[in-house]
């Protein structure tokens, strides 16, 4: 018998969640090795996808809530709950990029207020844990819509209180942390971060990512300026400099924010959702772990989901072959990823979208394949 094999794919972009991919990988390998234990992780980088992931991996359960969209209007949006006291949320559900459409993305008018709601449900859960991840969003605030959201109050010249959108990162003047959520005190709030751009400046926020948001040159400008302001009422009112911090400026510079006035860590995403989805607990005593996604490239081995499964894998002495709609490295780039083996799922020539529709199909294909080839090469060559 085939000992236990570990399925722990990322998504399959456009085609199938992290989940659904290890549902079709499982399903084939238990066609070609009926009785197999098969141990289903799930995994993502931190950005789109990780709720999912971790739900799926760890037992847990979904719960929607009605919370603001970037520019304010009610949607639901969903957070995880996982054993433990642990919350997992992916800022892209309320305050993400595909929120708003085309003709209403400007980072100066949205903001991360939604986020915080759901934060601030966590907090009702109980969670002593947050995992909040960056990707994907429509703002460029600094996180205090987030912030605000959770009791911290942002003041203009005269008093008054900011609303907390983009265009308010050059009026503050004050921060009055006095009605903070006291709850946050007990709470450790990870935040999965792939990205090394400071808060403003030429590799900041607003320069980088603020054309991608909707802002012209001139907004740009404006909202870098207004990072530099933020990062000085931040450093006189908390002592922390967040200019600096590699990584501040993740998410319209929410990252900085979140560091700085709720205690938020910044982590690598691979690594933290790895280790929440319990990857390594999995690993123990696996023959084989299979991985993958749905195009396997250069940026593949630069921190990655399936670079870090590659490397839990080799950590514990288990073999880890990756599969790919696409896979464009050259053999010797996929063994420095600390992989066995990786393999393209598609069978036949075709066009994106019909690829794309068969990748449930070729990826239970493929775990039947590696699965069969795995049993015959551990039972080794005939004899007779």
């Amino acid at each position: 018998m085939i000992g236990p094999i570990v399925v722990a794919p990322a998504a399959f972009k456009g085609a199938l969640s992290a989940s659904g991919a290890a549902r079709a990988i499982a399903a084939g390998i238990q066609l070609a090795a009926t009785g197999a234990e098969v141990r289903l992780v799930p995994v993502a980088d931190g950005g789109e996808g990780t709720l999912d992931a971790l739900v799926t991996a760890r037992g847990g359960r979904r719960r929607a809530t009605a919370v603001a969209d970037p520019l304010g209007r009610p949607v639901e949006a969903a957070i995880g709950e996982l054993p433990g006291h642990i919350c997992v949320i992916e800022l892209a559900q309320a305050s993400g990029y595909e929120r708003v459409g085309s003709d209403e993305r400007d980072p100066e008018r949205t903001s991360t207020y939604g986020t915080g709601q759901q934060l601030r449900m966590a907090l009702d859960l109980g969670a002593e844990r947050i995992i909040l991840g960056l990707g994907g969003s429509a703002t460029n605030d600094g996180g205090m819509g987030l912030v605000r959201a959770l009791g911290v109050r942002f003041l203009d010249a005269d008093g008054r209180e900011l609303a907390g959108i983009g265009a308010d990162l050059g009026r503050v003047c004050a921060i009055d942390v006095s009605g903070r959520d006291p709850r946050l005190e007990d709470v450790e709030i990870l935040v999965a971060c792939d990205v090394t751009n400071p808060l403003h400046g030429p590799e900041g926020a607003a320069i980088v990512f603020g054309p991608q948001k909707g802002a012209d040159p001139a907004a740009v400008r404006r909202l870098d300026a207004g990072l530099v302001n933020f990062s000085e009422v931040i450093a006189d009112a908390t002592g922390i400099d967040i200019a600096g911090l590699p990584g501040a400026g993740a998410a319209g510079g929410a990252a900085g924010g979140i560091v700085a006035l709720l205690g938020g860590m910044l982590t690598p995403g691979a690594r933290l959702v790895l280790d929440a989805a319990g990857l390594s607990d999995q690993l123990a005593g696996a023959e084989l772990c299979i991985t993958g996604e749905g195009r396997l490239d250069g940026q593949s081995m630069h921190g990655k989901a399936v670079s870090a499964v590659a490397a839990a894998a080799r950590d514990a002495g288990v073999a880890c072959i990756a599969v790919a709609g696409a896979l464009e490295l050259l053999p010797g780039m996929v063994r420095r990823m600390g992989l066995t083996a990786a393999f393209p799922i598609n069978r036949a020539l075709a066009s994106e979208p019909d690829a794309l529709a068969a990748t449930e199909t070729n990826l239970a294909a493929m775990g039947a394949a590696l699965a069969g080839f795995w049993v015959r090469a551990r039972s080794g060559p005939a004899i007779g």
